[in-house]
């Protein structure tokens, strides 16, 4: 917590205007480390002898390690290929270029000490696995968050509602009082079947208008009065007919 800032007392951030959490994803919405997936995929991809199309890509984003090796030895005509090799090749990858830090999204940054500051518990729930997450940690800051849910720490990953069902209970925070922020249809999709609010940011794939998603172009400008307002239910766009 950010000293000198009063912070409410845990019966005011479950019963006041607060959110009770905050849920943030990782990839894509607080750091710009899809490109560095990216950047390991298509390596991948060449080291198998082949090259990743833009439609396998896009719908790897937000998925499970299981599924976008499912995804990708699909586009590659090669579904032969070991997933474990596959995801060990991956990870190994990324990790080394985890490593040489990662970029901050526009007013992540920014939001994440605005909700620390005004001491709301925080969660990062994420499809990552733990080995690169703790990477990942030394850019976002180990005391950023009260809990880490990670993609191979659940049994049914995004978009199943139980990692942000997860982080909720971990947190003691009723999930409808919660405020997932995420970047992908996969993560939007697990956030909003969980019962959260959302604040949606389009990364690396667009995503539509639906009930109970508030979508900005960037965190920048993203505010605790706006959290306090998706909590309530109110400035969320109209679903569309």
């Amino acid at each position: 917590m950010i000293r000198g800032l009063a912070a409410p007392t845990r019966e005011d951030v479950l019963t006041g205007s607060h959110p009770a959490a905050v849920l943030f994803d990782m990839d894509g919405t607080l750091v710009d480390s899809e490109r560095i997936w990216e950047i390991a995929l298509h390596e991948l991809a060449a080291h198998y002898g082949g090259t990743l199309s833009a439609p396998a890509r896009r719908a790897m984003v937000g998925s499970s390690m299981a599924t976008s090796m499912a995804i990708m030895h699909a586009d590659l005509g090669q579904e032969w290929r070991d997933a474990a090799y596959g995801a060990a090749w991956l990870e190994k990858r990324v990790a080394e270029l985890f490593v040489d830090g990662l970029p901050w999204r526009p007013g992540a940054l920014g939001l994440l000490q605005l909700v620390r500051a005004a001491g709301i518990p925080t969660a990062l729930v994420t499809s990552t696995g733990r080995q690169l997450v703790e990477i990942a940690l030394e850019t976002l800051g180990r005391d950023s968050f009260d809990v880490v849910v990670c993609g191979d720490e659940v049994t049914a990953p995004k978009p199943d509602p139980e990692p942000y069902l997860t982080a909720a209970r971990l947190l003691g925070a009723p999930i409808e009082r919660c405020v997932a922020i995420e970047d992908s249809p996969t993560g939007v999709a697990s956030a909003v079947a969980a019962g959260a609010a959302v604040l949606a940011v389009p990364s690396e794939v667009p995503l539509d208008p639906a009930e109970g998603v508030h979508l900005l172009e960037s965190l920048t400008g993203a505010d605790l009065a706006l959290l306090a307002r998706l909590v309530a239910g109110l400035d969320l766009p109209t679903p569309p007919a």
